[in-house]
């Protein structure tokens, strides 16, 4: 077992039992708030290109999938009441951590994408998909807040973060398994926490600027 994975280990365990009160509060707002259940099972593709379910609270209508489109933007009328603020304040990740447990994910790393967006003939998707994808990571830290919204304003949906977003967000994967090391996992754990902290705030887009 390598350090990274140890580190994986003990922080999900620890941060899972710490948090079951707010799991059993945020399942009965999402029954009291809506039909369906309490998680969301996404299918991503994770490390070496395996396909696996990634776990989120769900923050949509049932029948979301059947209703519109895969990606998600701003003022989506598929998002729940409670959902809206599960999705502001990033709550609806947590549990991920059963992802890390099950050895599909790690804390920090690449974030997962849909196996509609994963071209496995391409070299950087080869590279990017060497690790673990992970919760935290230079993507998910500079599309925090705002990556709906630019989709809000978007023509095609598709085409725009195919064009234009996704991109982006592979070159900052990239780097990250390029750079990678316990002390820049650190970092980026702790401005994910920071940025937590700060929810209702704007945080910083597109611009490369929350790692120096």
């Amino acid at each position: 077992m390598t350090s990274k994975r140890f580190f994986d280990i003990a922080i999900s365990l620890i941060a899972l039992l710490a948090l079951v009160p707010v799991f059993v509060l945020i399942g009965i707002l999402i029954k009291l708030d809506s039909r369906g259940p309490v998680l969301y099972q996404a299918r991503r593709i994770g490390h070496g290109g395996r396909l696996f379910r990634m776990y989120k609270f769900r923050t949509m209508a049932a029948d979301a999938e059947r209703s519109g489109p895969a990606l998600t933007y701003k003022d989506d009328p598929r998002i729940t009441r409670i959902g809206r603020f599960l999705r502001r304040v990033r709550i609806d990740e947590v549990p991920q951590l059963f992802n890390v447990l099950k050895g599909e994910m790690s804390l920090v790393g690449p974030r997962p994408e849909a196996p509609e967006y994963v071209d496995l003939e391409k070299p950087i998707w080869r590279q990017v998909l060497s690790v673990r994808p992970g919760i935290c990571g230079l993507a998910q830290l500079t599309y925090a807040i705002d990556e709906t919204a630019i989709l809000n304003n978007a023509t095609s949906l598709d085409r725009d973060y195919i064009n234009h977003i996704l991109p982006a967000k592979l070159e900052l994967d990239l780097r990250y398994v390029h750079d990678q090391s316990f002390l820049f996992d650190l970092r980026l754990i702790l401005q994910t926490l920071l940025i937590l902290s700060r929810a209702g705030e704007r945080a910083p887009t597109r611009s490369g600027r929350l790692i120096s």
